[in-house]
């Protein structure tokens, strides 16, 4: 699923983020969506999320 439709993402959902500082790496990090942070129900770079562990990044991937 797209990482860039707010619809897609609710809390509870395993998904991986990049955070800010790891923008220009691309390095991605894994946890489970506790806030949804973006309001808009599309974001051309993925929708901004809260992490149970307070990590807060843009979505990149949705896991199963």
């Amino acid at each position: 699923m797209d990482g860039r439709i707010r619809a897609n993402l609710t809390k509870g959902t395993r998904v991986s983020i990049v955070l800010k500082k790891d923008q220009k790496t691309g390095i991605r990090t894994e946890g489970i969506i506790k806030d949804l942070l973006t309001s808009v129900p599309k974001h051309h770079r993925g929708i901004k999320v809260r992490l149970e562990d307070g990590q807060i990044g843009r979505v990149q991937e949705i896991l199963e």
